[in-house]
């Protein structure tokens, strides 16, 4: 489903770092929803992989690369213009909603993720090796619109 783009040597190395999180939201029996607090994805994934010999290629790269080809089938806007677009963006929700169900357990409506980007500073910059007189680089906080789940995210 991905492609993978290789260098001479090794893969594109990543240029920024991103937490993925999400949450839940579920309608009450009064009619109110209830949301829940955000579920940090992204450390699951780094908690499966560390300490671990073998760890596993899905663990490494399954919801980094949903996320990667999110950002290149629907730009800014969240909008999916193409078929391809649309199965990457359920693609990407049904990950989520597998892991905070498998996680939290129970029912939810819809679920809503959360990408906080920070860029990695490259040697001789501020957080590299050299130079402390440049500006660290801001992190930028993006959160997707709800998606209605149906069955925990699975279509």
């Amino acid at each position: 489903m991905f492609e993978q783009n290789w260098r001479l040597f090794a893969p594109n190395p990543q240029s920024v770092n991103r937490q993925i999180s999400a949450r839940t939201r579920q309608t009450a029996p009064d009619g109110t929803a209830q949301v829940s607090d955000w579920i940090d994805l992204s450390a699951m994934d780094d908690s499966a992989v560390k300490h671990n010999v073998f760890p596993s290629h899905t663990a490494q790269n399954m919801l980094r690369q949903a996320w990667n080809s999110y950002l290149k089938t629907h730009g800014g806007d969240d909008q999916p213009r193409s078929e391809r677009a649309l199965l990457i963006q359920k693609y990407l929700r049904n990950i989520a909603a597998d892991r905070v169900a498998a996680r939290r357990g129970g029912t939810f409506e819809s679920i809503q993720l959360r990408v906080i980007t920070l860029p990695i500073a490259a040697p001789g910059t501020a957080g590299g090796l050299h130079s402390a007189a440049a500006a660290p680089a801001r992190a930028e906080t993006r959160y997707l619109p709800w998606w209605k789940v149906a069955s925990h995210g699975r279509d």
